[in-house]
């Protein structure tokens, strides 16, 4: 049924199942298009031959730095399933991305680059990401070259989606290219500045830091409200681009695993920005007991998310929104709400 469709859905006038290893699936027909689907539909369960609690657990060991060799052993399942698993989880997480990081607030944007490899280890590639510092939320990504197009699509894409409530400070190293996107992207409302290192025998010897688009005093004003920074740096994102190397098999040192094709890499941080900003909490978001996720610090969530939530959401999306039941023969008016499904008779 396509999404968005208003018509009534009805049970097959004989009970229909199909039957899996995780058990039986009752299938349902629109009395609109009349094709059938199951509950599962539009998810990455469907027609699953296992349980859904393995397919959790797939895409959670991705995360924690196995590879998929690795994974097909611990699971005890063909690497082909764990490869096709994890493409189906990439894509239902770039959806839930796509859109739940929408309106957010940014008070200090942190940016930088990763350098990897794929296929043949013949020309580096990189990863280009941003952290918002007082939220930890990682917004964006883009894997590629290290050129001004990629730079102003990383930049576009968090300009778009922000809730622009105050001045936004920036900081970034000095690659050639962040000063003239920033410049384009923000214009001179924003306040930019450069930390910029220099190495000898891989030991920073030098920092400099320097104000390139706003003036000395109005960064120094806003470093003294800042509850994160009192000068100008970036550690965060550097804390960041650690984190995605020690959640990435692809991206550890020293290591065998790397990607063949772009699309790999691209989907595997997909699933790692996903599990990162709404399903693993916080250590430095922490408040009391409560363990937060850098989604609920933006608030974009109220609560922490579970994969299981993440990739059922998926079929609101393309089946059940604005759609009414019948059900039991009384009917039953469904509705979206995050990632809930809640049901009014």
């Amino acid at each position: 049924m396509p999404a968005g469709a208003k018509g009534q859905l009805r049970k097959h006038h004989r009970p229909r199942f199909y039957r899996t290893n995780g058990g039986r699936r009752r299938r349902y027909r629109c009395s609109t298009c009349g094709k059938t689907f199951c509950s599962n539909t539009g998810t990455p369960y469907h027609r699953l031959q296992h349980r859904r609690a393995t397919f959790d657990e797939v895409a959670a060991l991705s995360v924690e730095g196995l590879n998929k060799s690795a994974i097909a052993r611990v699971k005890r399942i063909s690497w082909n399933t764990v490869q096709r698993w994890l493409q189906r989880a990439a894509g239902s997480c770039r959806r839930f991305n796509d859109r739940k990081t929408t309106g957010y607030a940014i008070t200090e944007l942190q940016a930088d680059e990763i350098r990897t490899i794929i296929r043949r280890k013949e020309q580096p590639i990189w990863i280009f990401a941003a952290i918002e510092v007082w939220s930890r939320l990682w917004p964006a990504t883009i894997v590629g070259r290290r050129s001004y197009r990629n730079t102003l699509t990383l930049f576009r894409d968090i300009s778009s989606r922000m809730n622009l409530e105050r001045v936004p400070l920036i900081t970034t190293d000095g690659f050639t290219f962040y000063a003239k996107v920033i410049r384009r992207v923000f214009g001179p409302a924003c306040l930019y500045g450069q930390v910029i290192k220099t190495r000898r025998n891989d030991r920073i010897v030098k920092v400099e830091r320097r104000a390139v688009i706003g003036a000395d005093w109005r960064l120094e004003k806003i470093l003294a409200d800042s509850e994160d920074s009192s000068k100008l740096n970036t550690s965060f994102i550097e804390r960041l681009n650690l984190t995605i190397r020690q959640g990435s098999a692809y991206l550890l040192r020293r290591t065998i695993c790397h990607p063949r094709w772009k699309p790999y890499l691209e989907d595997h941080l997909e699933l790692l920005r996903c599990h990162y900003n709404f399903v693993r909490p916080h250590r430095a978001l922490k408040f009391g007991r409560e363990l937060r996720t850098p989604a609920i610090q933006a608030g974009l969530v109220t609560r922490r998310l579970t994969f299981r939530e993440i990739f059922s959401s998926t079929m609101l999306l393309l089946a059940l929104r604005n759609v009414t039941f019948a059900f039991f023969d009384s009917p039953v008016s469904v509705s979206v709400d995050d990632s809930r499904l809640s049901v009014a008779a």
